[in-house]
């Protein structure tokens, strides 16, 4: 999740290093689609994963591509164009309380006890502490109505994605590269819809493309597949509440920004709620009957996902012969 949570942290940089440079949201959109399905591709091959063959998983990625990928990478890159980082930040930490309505509709996530929405609710506290959007203009501009939309399409991502990709027989680094590679061909279909005429990019707004597209997408994807099939679609999204914390460090470290008492208050309260949903998550309250079963979804889900427990770092996948259990996690 730390690790997760910094190199996604650090897109809103890149972003707007690379827009600045003279890159169109589409165009970033695409190329950082493509680089990150070739950073996934090659690690799949390296540890000898097979991309998904049948119509059904290939049916299932266009949906998650789009939503998970195509849709919000666009919708980010426009978004930023007029918007502040800070203003950003506070709208994609939302996602974890659309992931929770939606998981819960969906009779996809676990019932969520006390614990666990105090954590969700002190972590958008501590985030809106750190930005102070009601410091900020424009906030019911069209770049923040898309940037707001962008969280939303990552909540409903990762609802389809726990109900219909993760825990398949498909290991989880061959299903990023597959999605990837469809969110690749998804966004290209619309490259025709691209302005013309733009100035050439710098030289920066590449270097900020390139690093976004390798590391904060290719890798970044992975990492959050992983955590949707170990810990399920709303920690996943509770990173999205680490991100303001990784910016504010990275602009206070690398651009010298000022950070105050109240951005350090709202630090903390941000790392209290992320400890009170991780706290929350393994206490096995949240069992449930399957829709269609009578297995509960927490030993379905592990059930499902023994095949590709195998854990993979990097391309380096380590396999165990001890049967695979439920266990509670800290």
């Amino acid at each position: 999740m730390a690790v997760l949570a910094l190199l996604w942290g650090s897109g809103f940089l890149w972003i707007k290093l690379a827009l600045s440079g003279g890159i169109a949201p589409l165009h970033l959109t695409i190329v950082r689609c493509a680089l990150g399905s070739a950073v996934l591709l090659v690690l799949a091959r390296s540890a000898g994963h097979r991309i998904p063959r049948d119509r059904r998983t290939w049916g299932h990625l266009v949906v998650a591509a789009f939503f998970c990928n195509a849709l919000p990478f666009f919708l980010f890159g426009l978004g930023q164009q007029t918007v502040d980082s800070g203003v950003a930040g506070v709208l994609n930490a939302t996602t974890p309380l659309w992931s929770v309505a939606i998981g819960l509709l969906l009779r996809t996530e676990r019932r969520l006890g006390p614990l666990r929405l105090t954590g969700l609710a002190l972590g958008f506290a501590g985030t809106l502490l750190i930005f102070a959007p009601w410091q900020q203009s424009g906030l019911a501009s069209w770049g923040t109505l898309a940037l707001l939309a962008a969280a939303v399409s990552y909540a409903v991502a990762f609802a389809y994605m726990a109900r219909n990709l993760i825990g398949r027989e498909t290991a989880p680094l061959a299903l990023s590269a597959a999605q990837l590679l469809t969110a690749t061909g998804l966004t290209t279909l619309a490259l025709p819809a691209a302005p013309t005429g733009t100035s050439s990019p710098t030289l920066t707004g590449i270097l900020a493309l390139v690093v976004l597209g390798t590391l904060g997408t290719g890798i970044t994807f992975h990492l959050n597949s992983r955590l949707i099939a170990d810990e399920g679609p709303t920690a996943a999204a509770t990173v999205g509440y680490l991100l303001p914390v990784v910016s504010i460090v990275l602009g206070a470290v690398v651009l010298g920004e000022d950070v105050g008492v109240r951005v350090v208050a709202g630090m903390v309260v941000v790392l209290a709620g992320v400890g009170l949903t991780r706290a929350g998550a393994g206490t096995g309250t949240g069992m449930r009957t399957a829709p269609g079963g009578s297995q509960p979804s927490s030993e379905r889900t592990a059930a499902r996902s023994t095949p590709v427990r195998a854990r993979i770092s990097f391309g380096v996948r380590k396999t165990s012969t001890a049967p695979t259990r439920p266990t509670a996690r800290t």
